[in-house]
């Protein structure tokens, strides 16, 4: 969003340090700030046209809430996601995502099928100019579409969990991994092959929980590659 506009949405009377709070905080939830990125307060507040004291301030405040981390001669940057809370989510994501998928094959209708195609086709387009947070909403939309008349309520429920469960970590394992994305589509694309072909449902779970595992691994491969190395 521009300076300008951003302020002309926001009363006069909201803070400098309010609004670098906003201004930061908007930027970590959307995604364009990703869990590891630096926060260089000089920057910012050349961004924001004030002074780094009302920057440094909301830093403190993101800190608190434990959306940013502070460590002497690193500073201020996106915190990183839970790794352990993560692994579990996804996990548990493959199982009864893959059981919703199942459950709801047989209630897609063409029409249904198709929209999921369009949005799968959408995400391949996305991948020519790469915006992690956009392709994760589109991902969000085709499997909803995939899961949504479930016909467990419970299960639904349990999806609907894990889903915001995610969205709490802020994580997108597409901006670690973007190379992920393109066999994502390919994985989606066999899933609606499977549910047009009438495919034996265990086949369709598995498709669909696959997919999900295939995801963690890829984080989990990148989180090894990354890992510190020991110190000496």
């Amino acid at each position: 969003m521009a300076l300008a506009a951003m302020n002309e949405e926001q009363p006069a009377s909201v803070s400098k340090s309010e609004r670098a709070y906003r201004w930061i905080r908007e930027r970590i939830e959307d995604g364009r700030c990703v869990p590891g990125y630096r926060l260089v307060l000089g920057q910012i507040a050349r961004e924001l046209d004030v002074s780094v004291v009302p920057v440094r301030e909301a830093i403190r405040r993101l800190e608190a809430e434990g959306l940013v981390t502070f460590e002497r001669n690193v500073g201020a940057q996106v915190a990183m996601i839970e790794i352990a809370e993560y692994v579990h989510t996804m996990e548990s994501l493959a199982i009864i995502e893959g059981a919703a998928t199942r459950l709801t094959a047989h209630l897609m209708t063409p029409e249904r099928v198709a929209r999921a195609r369009e949005i799968n086709d959408d995400m391949v387009a996305s991948l020519e100019d790469f915006n992690p947070h956009r392709f994760t909403e589109l991902n969000k939309e085709f499997h909803a579409i995939l899961y949504h008349e479930c016909p467990n309520p419970h299960i639904l429920e349990l999806v609907h969990r894990g889903w915001n469960r995610m969205r709490a970590l802020r994580d997108s394992t597409f901006s670690f991994v973007p190379g992920r994305a393109r066999e994502s589509v390919a994985e989606h694309e066999n899933i609606l092959r499977l549910i047009e072909e009438n495919a034996a449902p265990i086949d369709i779970e598995l498709a669909a929980r696959n997919h999900r595992l295939a995801t963690l691994e890829a984080f989990r491969t990148y989180q090894q590659a990354n890992k510190p190395a020991p110190s000496s």
